[in-house]
């Protein structure tokens, strides 16, 4: 039987909705008496637009119910979808089974590992194989759907065109080319076909038996879009049959002539045997696919016809004519100029502009809650950004709105799937104090017994307390000694024998003996949890895939590597939530939103490299050489992402959304929000925007400005109890000029945690505990080695901390150097009967019935018999003005100990009268690093405390303190001198930024 002289193809337009109308138009058109829609085959995309039409058949028919017709999916590679069982029934013996996924991506890693080696170029570390072979995978599946045979790519065109390639152009495609020889040669040899290949043989063949033999039932494509060379063959064969139909999505009649042609060639050559492809193709127009496929299936545009039916939730007419002016290629978008203004006006399309992504996360979910106050009301957020995604789901859960991601998560992103990805870190990375901690502080472990898992986390969080600080050498054995520290030796005991067997994997081990390890240790920690819950199956899933086909093809992988391979398979699988959430809200990817329709469509995230995405070029064949080919480009993605936005624009009520920040700086606007913008005019797109939403948003989470009392400064009174508490050298001079800090500090018992595997390369307190510990253990290693030099010895010092290279590289030369100035100035002093008497001593004192202790970084004996106190910097000691303002009283304070108490040193005590005091500081000074400051007003110095009252005002500040803050009931207000130079730690604790403006604003206007 012949083809229809007309085909059937219709076009349903933007505004009427494409599952609706498609369902108002098929169940007059094929319903019968007895059996409905029984006997109607619809061949739809994706499982995803199946269960959209199958929602819309439901709205249609009511209570009054109806057979559905059967829905066949054509499968998008995209998803990862197979062909519906009409497409691939199970009696297909004449065509040969699909190789497995893995087993493909598994032998095609080996076989580049082959093809490099007979090339006699390094080898590639197993993580860049694998991620190799992925991409040769998809280069291979990109021809295949295409319809390219392997043999064009040594063709007359391409061969010719290689010395206008790149050095690296020519080495990927030859890489390329002979390992798709080997693999060809392999798949003969397995009896099996690509699985892109199968596909097209499986549309050939329902096509070739269709055109001999249509059947008696009517089928229609409903949404398909591919313009895949043999789908389109297929589709062409089903308008052709007299049962036939194909519904394409929003086609563009009303296009001029002109524009049409403006797209460019769309898969029709000039010539026999030309390229289908022009450089002036439009490929990033959204009607740019819809051309190629009407190319493809050999129909004109004039040939399509208008679907006149419309669905329940259509916007007017007029929305279509304006998404057409909008997405006007460049020559015919000159037309806007004299456009009337109801074919520019978007009606019930709003703009909204968000300073940044979390902003604009709580406006989308603000105007979901306000949509569904409306019954039957339905909402749809699209976005390509599936960070924005998660913020709005959690957003609407403030709300107890449970809105589902339907474009899922990637695996490595849920629960079992970073539990496995962090003990993957430990393999590769080893135990890194960030990484232990955050493996052991999953949530899946022991979260089957709430006893354990409360025992567990009370063991981890005094280890993590403890862990916190410089990081440990390298080992279980410095964790161990730690844990001791926090009394948890047999928790660690426990921790230490279930992880051991992830650092003893040997250099190279198989995939499948290494996936063993990490199952056993997860389960080991979390037991039946891992696999529990939906990731946990696809987690499953994928292990024993990988581990079946790792075994047989003895795939091998190091330790170094196991974690980039594993997040690399599990980036590639999206785990979507089970059903279940809000009826009347959903959330889409650009995929999954195709066909879905809703009363409020909300376009989230419509900045460049989100919508669209950054179009990647293809890793191994150049774009000359896939245009030569006949493969359109990158930017062809970009048109379908904007006939995914065209599609939503259909909707009745519309939002586009962008935030003018990402988490990297300005983000720049979308072209398709900028199109918008210029379509409407300045003056339009004022009216355009929407301003309710951002003008709550400030208020959502605060009171009414009116019930909002500016909060004071803090002046806290501790009772006269609670200020009994001993008073540091340090410290003396936070409590003068910061008394809140001291009281946060010393009474409340506040410390700043210090971060997991911290560096003194950005920590200055760390890197001063690092120079201080090197230059004590130097002291008392010299008493039996006099002859020690300071420069290797502080070398050794920080290899054995395993310092960060970052300070070994910048920071070291600069220690050392000054450090070697350091022991001569040592070696001078003791020539000239100065010694060094103690390092790093602790010295205490009771001073008005208080006590006042504190550490001296070294004391000396001084020729006289006096002390020399000297205290260490690695950055630029106090001024002598700043000593004298009781700014950096810790000196003095320790000279006062020297005299009133007494220092602990490791051969005895050590008091006496301090006469001498010093900073010797690390940083550069006179173009060389290190020097000696003295805090005195001595030599040619205009500022500063003189040398015999140094102690005498140390100690008035001293009783000043005590006799106000410790034993007297001074408040202990912060920030009581502004310009004391302290620390910011508290600083949030006094909510220091709600008042310090308004005291400014009032010591201006001289008040109190």
């Amino acid at each position: 039987m012949g083809e229809a002289r007309e085909p059937s193809v219709y076009s349903i337009a933007a505004h009427r909705g494409f599952a609706d109308a498609l369902v108002a138009g098929l169940v007059p058109r094929y319903a019968e008496d007895d059996f409905g829609l029984a006997r109607l085959t619809l061949l739809v995309p994706s499982s995803r637009a199946a269960r959209t039409i199958s929602e819309a058949f439901v709205r249609h028919s009511g209570e009054t119910g109806l057979l559905m017709p059967r829905m066949v999916t054509v499968g998008d590679l995209d998803l990862d979808e197979a062909l519906g069982s009409l497409l691939d029934p199970l009696g297909a013996s004449d065509i040969p089974p699909a190789v497995e996924p893995t087993q493909r991506w598994l032998e095609i890693a080996k076989l580049i590992e082959i093809e490099n080696a007979e090339a006699g170029k390094p080898p590639l570390t197993g993580a860049a194989r694998l991620r190799l072979a992925r991409d040769v995978a998809r280069a291979m599946d990109r021809l295949l759907v295409e319809d390219v045979p392997p043999d064009d790519l040594w063709s007359d065109r391409i061969l010719d065109m290689l010395g206008n390639l790149s050095g690296h152009w020519q080495d990927s495609l030859r890489l390329f080319s002979r390992v798709q020889v080997r693999w060809r040669v392999r798949l003969d040899e397995l009896g099996r076909v690509d699985a892109a290949k199968r596909r097209n043989m499986l549309f050939e063949r329902a096509a070739k038996r269709w055109r001999a033999e249509p059947p008696a039932h009517p089928i229609v494509a409903a949404g398909v879009t591919s313009a895949a060379p043999a789908l389109a063959r297929m589709l062409r064969v089903i308008a052709g049959m007299p049962n036939g139909a194909v519904l394409l999505p929003d086609l563009d009649l009303s296009m001029s002539d002109e524009a049409w042609e403006e797209l460019g060639r769309a898969g029709a050559a000039p010539e026999p045997g030309g390229q289908v492809f022009g450089k002036q193709d439009v490929l990033t127009h959204p009607q740019y696919h819809l051309k190629l496929l009407l190319e493809r299936m050999g129909f004109a545009r004039a040939e399509v016809r208008q679907w006149h039916r419309k669905g329940e939730s259509a916007a007017p007419p007029s929305r279509t004519h304006a998404i057409s002016s909008l997405f006007l290629p460049p020559k015919a978008s000159q037309s806007w100029i004299g456009i009337a203004p109801e074919k520019r006006r978007l009606s019930g399309v709003r703009l909204m502009t968000s300073a940044n992504p979390e902003e604009e996360a709580q406006a989308i979910a603000l105007l979901v809650r306000e949509a569904i106050d409306e019954p039957e009301k339905r909402v749809a957020v699209v976005t390509a950004d599936r960070a924005l995604a998660r913020r709005i789901v959690q957003h609407l859960s403030r709300w107890n709105i449970v809105a589902d991601d339907t474009a899922g998560r990637p695996l490595s992103l849920t629960p079992a799937g970073r539990l496995i990805g962090l003990l993957a870190d430990l393999t590769t990375h080893g135990l890194e104090p960030a990484r232990f901690i955050g493996a052991l502080a999953h949530p899946l472990i022991h979260s089957e017994n709430r006893d354990a898992r409360a025992d567990w986390l009370r063991s981890l969080r005094k280890f993590d307390r403890e862990l916190r600080g410089p990081w440990p050498a390298p080992g279980f054995a410095p964790l161990r000694e730690i844990a001791a520290e926090a009394k948890i030796s047999d928790w660690f005991e426990g921790v230490e024998q279930t992880l051991r067997p992830l650092l003893t994997l040997s250099a190279e081990i198989s995939l499948a003996e290494a996936l063993d390890t990490l199952v056993s240790v997860a389960e080991a920690l979390a037991g039946e949890a891992v696999w529990a819950r939906e990731d946990g199956r696809a987690l499953s899933a994928m292990v024993e895939d990988l581990r079946l086909h790792s075994r047989s093809l003895g795939t091998q992988v190091a330790p170094a590597d196991l974690a980039k391979v594993l997040r690399d398979c599990m980036d590639e699988i999206a785990v979507r939530p089970p059903y279940g959430g809000h009826p009347r809200v959903s959330i889409y990817g650009l995929l999954e939103s195709r066909m879905a329709r809703a009363d409020l469509v909300i376009c989230g995230g419509l900045n460049e490299g989100s919508w669209p995405q950054s179009p990647g070029p293809d890793p191994l064949l150049a774009p000359g050489v896939l245009r030569a080919l006949g493969v359109p480009g990158a930017e062809f993605r970009i048109g379908l992402s904007a006939h995914d936005l065209a599609g939503a624009l259909g909707a009745p009520e519309v939002v586009l959304s962008r935030a003018q920040r990402d988490s990297e700086g300005p983000a720049l606007a979308s072209r398709f929000w900028l199109r918008v913008e210029a379509l409407l005019g300045d003056d339009l797109a004022d009216k355009h925007r929407e301003t309710d939403i951002p003008a709550i948003l400030p208020w959502l989470d605060r009171e009414p400005p009116e019930k909002i009392e500016p909060y004071p400064r803090p002046h806290p009174r501790p009772s006269a109890q609670q200020r009994m508490v001993k008073i540091s050298a340090t410290a003396l001079d936070r409590l003068l000029g910061d008394p809140y800090q001291f009281y946060a500090r010393e009474i409340l018992g506040l410390r700043r945690l210090d971060p997991l595997a911290a560096d003194p390369f950005g920590d200055p307190a760390l890197r001063g505990t690092l120079v201080h510990d090197i230059l004590d253990q130097w002291h008392k290693t010299r008493r039996d080695t006099p002859d020690l030099a300071i420069a290797s010895f502080a070398e050794a010092q920080m290899r054995e901390k395993q310092v960060h290279p970052l300070f070994w590289g910048l920071w070291r030369p600069r220690l050392v150097a000054a450090l070697e100035r350091f022991e001569r100035w040592v070696d001078e002093a003791a020539r000239e009967g100065r010694e060094v008497i103690a390092t790093e001593p602790w010295g205490e004192m009771i001073y008005e019935g208080v006590a006042v202790g504190g550490r001296a970084d070294r004391i000396d004996r001084m020729p006289d018999g006096t002390l020399g106190i000297v205290d260490y910097k690695t950055g630029g000691p106090p001024t002598a003005a700043q000593v004298e303002a009781g700014y950096a009283l810790q000196l003095g304070v320790l000279g006062l100990i020297a005299r009133y108490g007494k220092f602990a040193a490791d051969d005895g005590e050590v008091s006496g009268e301090a006469t001498c005091f010093e900073y010797w500081s690390l940083a550069k000074k006179g173009g060389e690093f290190g020097f000696v400051e003295v805090p005195m007003k001595v030599g040619r110095k205009n500022t500063g405390l003189l040398t015999e009252k140094f102690l005498p005002e140390h100690e008035r500040f001293l009783r000043e303190a005590i006799g106000s803050y410790i034993t007297g009931d001074e408040p202990f207000t912060a920030k009581e001198n502004p310009d004391y130079p302290g620390y910011s730690d508290y600083d949030q604790l006094m909510r220091l930024d709600e008042w310090i403006v308004q005291l400014a604003q009032r010591k201006g206007e001289g008040m109190p």
